[in-house]
């Protein structure tokens, strides 16, 4: 049977997603728990994406097959009695034998967290970037609304990206207040390396006045990774949810 599974994490203990050689990953703590509860050697986890080392998740949906008889009810609650209290398998329900949690998936959300122009958030620490400059808002929402729509966001990706196309659709990108957090917001059909995180961290630059803001503009029609801004730290970022 093949099942497909939404999960949580918080990511601050993981070099992310993939397993790794002599690393914690979230993918090899979910096989790790699979082979126990279900008393066998291998079981092959399948992700929506490849989050970074940091980057933490409240939609990750990932897929596995088990056998026919295997009660869902029973199997989430052993998975969640045998991971760690930062991993949480939140649904299990039975897919279509050939459900590919990668490439069945039409588009991914993600959310990046700010914490500025007051002290840090104790309560955010692991999971949000403290600038301790306050940002023109009014900034941020123009810039925001200029990724919306197709692009060529070759500037905006990690410089090891290999992807053989950079132009992305992006469906939705806002600023939004959260208490006193300020949270990015963007959807899209598919994401490049880092893109949310480069994205993020030219947006943070411009508002410091450390990048022209028409500069940041002209980046969507392509450029160099070299003239867009820094990759915002990993523990700001969330994959929110995956949809199909």
């Amino acid at each position: 049977m093949r099942v497909k599974a939404v999960v949580e994490y918080l990511g601050t203990a993981y070099a992310g997603w993939q397993s790794q050689p002599e690393q914690a990953t979230v993918q090899a703590a979910l096989q790790d728990a699979l082979s126990v509860a279900l008393g066998v050697t291998v079981v092959k986890v399948e992700g929506a994406g490849r989050t970074d080392s940091g980057v933490h998740a409240l939609g990750q949906v990932a897929a596995f097959n088990v056998p026919d008889d295997t009660d869902l009810h029973r199997l989430r609650a052993s998975l969640n009695g045998i991971t760690a209290r930062d991993i949480a398998v939140a649904t299990l329900e039975k897919a279509d034998a050939g459900f590919d949690p990668r490439r069945d998936a039409r588009s991914r959300c993600y959310r990046y967290t700010l914490v500025c122009g007051r002290p840090p958030s104790p309560l955010l620490a692991d999971r949000s970037w403290h600038i301790a400059a306050e940002l023109d808002r009014a900034l941020l929402d123009r810039m925001a609304a200029a990724v919306a729509g197709r692009h060529d966001f070759s500037a905006f990706r990690a410089a090891d990206c290999e992807s053989p196309t950079t132009v992305r659709e992006v469906a939705s990108s806002i600023w939004r207040a959260q208490g006193h957090a300020l949270e990015y917001e963007v959807r899209a059909n598919a994401f490049l390396k880092q893109m949310v995180r480069v994205l993020v961290g030219s947006q943070v630059e411009v508002a410091l006045g450390k990048l022209e803001e028409e500069a940041f503009y002209r980046l969507l029609g392509g450029g160099s990774r070299e003239d867009a801004g820094p990759t915002a730290p990993a523990r700001g970022l969330t994959l929110v949810s995956v949809d199909y």
